[in-house]
């Protein structure tokens, strides 16, 4: 089946078909690196992990571009509060979103531009914009004229009006429109700042990602994602600046926005107890149950994210990763066709993970060894396209939360030796001690044909 993807810009599904037929280029926007990321940062990551994983699977090649914001008022305002240097403030919070998402099983985009190493592109690109009539400078600042495009609102479908309505505009003297944004502001001493024909200065947000995805994917590309969140103004002054500079060439064909994350039903939020940060949920959680809680909605409709889910989503991974124990499932097993079906609809996860349940209960009702390692197979490569199931058992079964008075895995594998050797000696009454003693410890002990396996409750 060919892949089909819903268009924010049609809003409706469309049949995806790449510019260059053996080629697929992709950008998503990233993270704003000043703090630790939250779950809701979390599932676009995720979500476009997903399309990436389809997509180098239908395409020869795939350039993912994923940026990472290292200067904005943010960083600095956050810099100026904790007293921690800028640079090493970008630098210690870019390495935990790598370390956190990591721990998501996300792969790593093709090229992690840094906005600070593009200043020069904006520039440039800002040039074009002053030359084309679409914007212009006043007071130190760089405006993009927004009266000056006819076509602005396309992808929110709201006409101007609306937007200003629901958006913070910020009021300046220097503005012509009060819908116009800033493209380049004037930075003080103590602010990062580069020359420009502007004076010293830095870039504004929306300006960093148009400059970054030209440099790297050309001036029109395939795929533009990232959340609902950023559809206005984020995208629609991207698709704005873009436009403008390049004679109204569109800056992606295709927009793909995931939904909303919820808490425990409510929006996330400090004050109300229910703001969960990747890195803290780790502590609790295996990465991997994490991520399948987020595919575990269709990724256009918002989420709900529970603990309680959470711990739905661990069981299921126990389910599965009980199944594939024993003999190692191959390596090169084809991707059943309902799953890949239902990954070309739209990334229609839940539907995919409703057939790994149906695959796991093949593997146990398999008989023989070939009928065995097939089923395991096929399992191994479903959840290897959602990201998933790629661990081997053992250690999957080996995993503690943080803080958990847990034994050493040699100090388990000495008690399961001393079990065996009181069975031998039919001392039974040991034996029971030693189970029930690693049973209190959340060590549940498993006898089978080839010995005795253990996994932590």
């Amino acid at each position: 089946m060919p892949l089909d993807l819903y268009n924010t810009l049609t809003r409706r599904k469309e049949r995806f078909e790449p510019m260059t037929p053996d080629r697929v280029g992709m950008y998503v926007c990233g993270p704003t690196v000043y703090d630790t990321a939250h779950i809701g940062n979390a599932r676009p990551v995720v979500v476009f992990d997903l399309l990436f994983r389809l997509l180098r699977r239908l395409y020869p090649a795939v350039t993912y571009v994923r940026n990472i914001t290292d200067v904005d008022d943010k960083i600095i305002d956050r810099s100026r509060d904790s007293g921690e240097p800028i640079e090493a403030l970008t630098k210690r919070t870019a390495d935990l979103y790598h370390a956190d998402m990591d721990a998501l099983n996300a792969l790593r985009p093709t090229i992690e531009p840094r906005a600070t190493h593009h200043i020069s592109h904006m520039v440039a690109l800002i040039g074009l914009l002053i030359e084309r009539g679409h914007a212009y400078a006043a007071e130190g600042h760089v405006l993009f004229s927004v009266p000056s495009m006819a076509e602005y609102g396309q992808l929110s479908r709201r006409s101007l009006d609306e937007m200003i309505a629901g958006a913070r505009v910020e009021v300046a003297p220097y503005k012509r429109d009060s819908s116009d944004f800033v493209l380049w502001k004037p930075s003080a001493a103590d602010q990062p700042g580069w020359d420009s024909p502007w004076g010293r200065g830095r870039p504004g947000w929306h300006i960093e990602c148009s400059a970054m995805a030209k440099e790297h994917l050309g001036v029109t590309f395939d795929i533009h994602g990232g959340g609902l969140d950023l559809i206005f103004p984020h995208h629609e002054n991207e698709i704005a600046q873009s436009r403008c500079a390049h004679g109204g060439e569109p800056l992606a064909r295709y927009w793909v926005h995931n939904g909303f994350v919820t808490v425990e039903g409510e929006k996330m939020s400090k004050s109300l107890g229910n703001f969960f940060t990747v890195h803290d949920l780790l502590d609790e959680f295996p990465g991997e149950a994490i991520r399948l809680t987020l595919l575990s909605a269709h990724y256009r409709q918002p989420l709900d994210f529970t603990r309680e889910g959470l711990k739905q989503s661990k069981a299921t991974l126990d389910r599965w990763y009980q199944a594939l124990r024993g003999e190692p499932a191959p390596v090169d097993a084809e991707l059943p066709f309902d799953v890949l079906a239902a990954l070309e609809d739209d990334l229609n996860s839940p539907l995919a993970i409703s057939h790994l349940h149906e695959l796991a209960s093949a593997v146990n009702k398999a008989t023989g060894d070939a009928g065995k390692a097939a089923a395991k197979g096929a399992l191994r490569a479903a959840g290897e396209a959602l990201g998933l199931l790629q661990q081997d058992p053992e250690t999957w079964f080996r995993w503690a939360p943080k803080g958990a008075a847990a034994l050493s895995d040699a100090d388990i594998q000495q008690r399961i030796d001393d079990r065996l050797a009181a069975r031998k000696a039919k001392n039974y009454a040991e034996a029971d001690r030693i189970r029930k003693e690693l049973a209190d410890l959340g060590i549940i002990l498993e006898d089978g044909p080839q010995g005795t396996t253990w996994k932590r409750a």
